[in-house]
């Protein structure tokens, strides 16, 4: 069995990416790693290099950035990495520059792989998501969050990446997939205030126009994280690679658990998810067979 990481970047040091700490996470059981580094403002690609490592190949690009609608521009970059992947991998392991894996996940992943191997019903594989938010003490526990989504897909390059790159299609079709025990944990909405509202603002551009983006994001020099609806104390332990990150925070964020800023309608909702573990509504990119 033969595996190839993969993922995208651009302006990694400009908007403050983990992106060495995602790459060098799932590494350990990946052969090869493929890298679609974009156009950058800044030391990206010296930073990508820092990585010492000969299964990591670059290749560079240059993104459209007309392709507004629906961030379609991030899963054409997606695309370009996985395109870049040669035949003979079995599986294709996706990560985002502000996604991880704790190292003790690793060993799932690759006993689902495994398992699977020889299975073509089987497209991909589900993983269970944290979306840390604030800190690294804090996780998103409301309905605005995606609770799994497909991070390993077989290598066929009739899977494409799926509107904005969250997930993957195949035909168009929703993939087929096993779900593993296995957890991301996405740090997106762990950064400086600062860099977080330099983000935000570059992020929207993939959706909206100049003057949506004013509108939505305001004039502010920092992010303020204190408007979130929802969240829960995470007691349990980072992946080694990002503890130097989490040494370096240099911000304070602190949150009342208790305190819900949903309507009432959401409030019954997330209850009843508590309680029941169902999720009413909820959108699902893939099928589980």
């Amino acid at each position: 069995m033969k595996v190839a990481g993969f993922s995208f970047v651009r302006n990694a040091v400009k908007y403050d990416y983990p992106i060495v700490e995602a790459i060098q996470s799932i590494l350990p059981i990946c052969d090869a790693f493929y890298i679609a580094i974009g156009d950058s403002e800044d030391e990206t690609e010296e930073l990508i290099k820092q990585i010492e490592s000969d299964k990591l190949h670059i290749i560079n690009t240059v993104w459209n950035d007309s392709l507004r609608e629906g961030g379609q521009v991030l899963a054409v970059e997606t695309n370009k990495a996985f395109d870049a992947i040669p035949n003979e991998y079995d599986w294709c392991f996706y990560i985002q520059g502000d996604e991880v894996v704790h190292e003790d996940d690793l060993a799932s992943v690759k006993a689902g792989m495994q398992e699977h191997l020889n299975n073509p019903q089987v497209e991909g594989l589900l993983f269970n998501y944290r979306h840390f938010y604030g800190s690294y003490d804090y996780i998103g526990d409301s309905r605005r969050w995606y609770r799994k989504e497909v991070r390993v897909i077989r290598n066929n390059k009739e899977i494409r990446s799926y509107r904005d790159a969250q997930g993957f299609r195949k035909n168009n079709q929703k993939l087929k997939v096993k779900p593993i025990s296995a957890y991301m944990n996405h740090y997106g909405w762990v950064k400086p205030p600062e860099k977080q509202m330099e983000k935000q603002r570059n992020f929207h551009k993939m959706w909206h126009d100049d003057d949506s983006v004013k509108k939505m994001v305001g004039s502010s020099n920092e992010f303020d994280y204190s408007g979130i609806d929802s969240l829960t104390k995470f007691n349990g332990s980072h992946p080694n690679v990002m503890q130097k990150r989490i040494n370096r925070l240099n911000w304070k964020f602190n949150f009342d658990i208790s305190k819900k800023n949903m309507s009432v309608k959401d409030h019954i909702l997330y209850l009843f998810e508590k309680v029941s573990g169902i999720r009413v509504g909820e959108y699902k990119n893939y099928k589980i067979v």
